[in-house]
């Protein structure tokens, strides 16, 4: 596996780890490509992952899920996908 992607890889397992600690239920689905991403069912936070997609895809799928978050910024994330949502490291 080539670094990069396996660099995508290790983010997108943390990304997933860190919604799952802020209440999301991750849904893996076969979406073929046209859906995805963070909604609410039933006051239910949950994140549908399309398994049709890369993993860079679906990392941005999880991302855009914390991004949508403010509690993300107050966890302790890693460097790199503090980075990727634009956080600074609290004081």
């Amino acid at each position: 596996m080539h670094p990069a992607a396996m660099h995508t890889v290790e983010l997108l397992e943390e990304a997933i780890a860190t919604a799952e600690s802020l209440g999301y239920r991750i849904r893996y689905e076969w979406l073929d490509g046209v859906g995805g991403g963070p909604c609410k069912i039933g006051g239910q936070q949950i994140v549908f992952v399309d398994l049709a997609l890369s993993p860079r895809e679906q990392f941005d799928q999880v991302l855009e899920a914390l991004q949508e978050n403010p509690a993300a910024a107050r966890l302790s994330l890693s460097a790199p996908l503090r980075q990727i949502l634009g956080l600074r490291k609290s004081a």
